[in-house]
């Protein structure tokens, strides 16, 4: 008597049909619960990571289809998130009518961190010139920033950078899609961080 039970899927890459490849990237990007790195695709896969980026830029049109896009949240790690023009649509669906609205102030935080990340407290405050600790928690505590290291220099300072949720919330598949600062203004921030930069090494030496 034959055994008429499912067999599992071939795990090479190399021996899965078209198909059968956008459905193993798509299950496994539906069950993971944060941002999957390349690393996974190819473990899993049995193929190289060039091969799983490829696999995923293919993959992208398809969950388009559904509403659905790919968010990288760095080079090497993407999510599944919802397409940003059904926003709307989505949180009624969720019952999230009312939005939480961000401040002057924590706009200001968070979009220097956005352009500048991984950056501390110290590097924001030189930019916006006012202590920024109070922002600083409001964009931990709604979950738009995180900590992700430390600066290697006098008091080890906590490097902050945005996380998905950012993404998420200013309906971004990557942060290169953010627009582009004009000239002048990026060149004052780059001035502010460097004085900032000076003055914090005299400081230390002194």
């Amino acid at each position: 008597m034959t055994d008429s039970s499912p067999q599992p899927m071939q795990s090479s890459l190399q021996l899965m049909s078209a198909p059968d490849q956008m459905r193993a990237v798509g299950a496994m990007l539906f069950v993971a619960s944060e941002p999957v790195p390349l690393s996974a695709f190819a473990r899993h896969l049995g193929c190289t990571l060039a091969e799983s980026r490829l696999l995923l830029e293919r993959a992208s049109s398809a969950f388009g289809a559904v509403g659905l896009v790919l968010q990288w949240v760095d080079e090497d790690h993407v999510q599944l998130g919802t397409a940003p023009d059904l926003a709307t649509l989505i949180r009624q669906f969720l019952g999230q009518e009312r939005t939480f609205r961000l401040s002057q102030a924590a706009l200001e935080t968070v979009a220097v961190i956005a352009y500048r990340q991984p950056v501390t407290r110290a590097d924001i405050e030189s930019v916006r010139g006012v202590d920024s600790s109070g922002v600083l928690q409001t964009l931990l505590a709604r979950g738009l920033i995180e900590p992700v290291g430390r600066l290697p220099t006098v008091g080890t300072p906590l490097l902050y950078a945005t996380t998905p949720e950012f993404l998420r919330l200013f309906g971004l598949s990557s942060l290169t899609e953010m627009p582009s600062l004009p000239d002048d203004l990026v060149d004052l921030i780059d001035d502010r961080l460097v004085v900032d930069g000076i003055e914090e090494a005299e400081s230390s030496e002194g």
